[in-house]
């Protein structure tokens, strides 16, 4: 397990792709993330999630009074998440405020859709750090894009860039054509800034990308 920090009151994990943070229901018997540091370091208390298929930074709290001071910064929005993900297609902005309304677990895919009259609010900021228009792997082109999320919607970061008409590489669930360059959705949770529960100091943590979104930005020149 990747030990990005740890101290009596928290444990943060750069968590590989293809963990689940939870048990799920359709394979309860599958290895979970909160079982394994459990076996290692005793109860932790889950803060916040991420898909089972996203890597990166997550945060879990070790005592009830860090979890306590941590849920209150994320449900007031003091938290800082940033993403990185790869987009099939070049945008042809530098940044973009995507404010679409979401509504989770629709139909028999549970996928999350964009519903004005009756979704929740959303909002993801999104700022494209490199592309090509054109790449040796991917003749539509592809963008290396940072997400901010402003709000904390199931599948957010995926439904915003495919509702902007960008779908993230490998995300069959929301159109993305299929690729052999990466086997999942190309969503990395990057960093993440918060102020420590117990000294109140403003600290941030950053989670190196994974091999497999390092090849994928290797192979489109990214």
């Amino acid at each position: 397990m990747d030990i990005i920090y740890k101290d009596e009151h928290i444990l943060i994990i750069n968590k590989p792709a293809g963990l689940s943070v939870l048990p799920e229901g359709w394979e309860p018997d599958a290895p979970y993330l909160v079982k394994m540091l459990e076996e290692e370091y005793g109860k932790v208390w889950v803060v916040h999630r991420l898909d089972k298929f996203t890597s990166g930074i997550i945060i879990f709290a070790l005592t009830a009074e860090a979890h306590r001071s941590l849920n209150i910064q994320f449900e007031k929005h003091e938290t800082e998440k940033v993403y990185r993900a790869i987009t099939v297609g070049a945008p042809p902005w530098k940044e973009r405020i995507t404010k679409f309304p979401l509504r989770v677990n629709v139909g028999h895919k549970h996928r999350t859709m964009v519903d004005n009259k009756n979704g929740m609010r959303s909002e993801t900021q999104f700022k494209v750090l490199n592309w090509v228009q054109v790449s040796p792997n991917l003749a539509e082109g592809a963008a290396l894009v940072e997400a901010r999320p402003m709000t904390g919607r199931t599948h957010q970061i995926r439904v915003h860039a495919y509702a902007l008409g960008y779908p993230l590489l490998g995300d069959t669930l929301y159109s993305s054509p299929e690729t052999n360059i990466i086997e999942r959705p190309a969503l990395h949770a990057h960093s993440l800034t918060f102020n420590h529960p117990v000294s109140n100091e403003r600290v941030s943590f950053t989670a190196p990308y994974p091999a497999d979104f390092k090849k994928a930005i290797k192979l489109l020149a990214l």
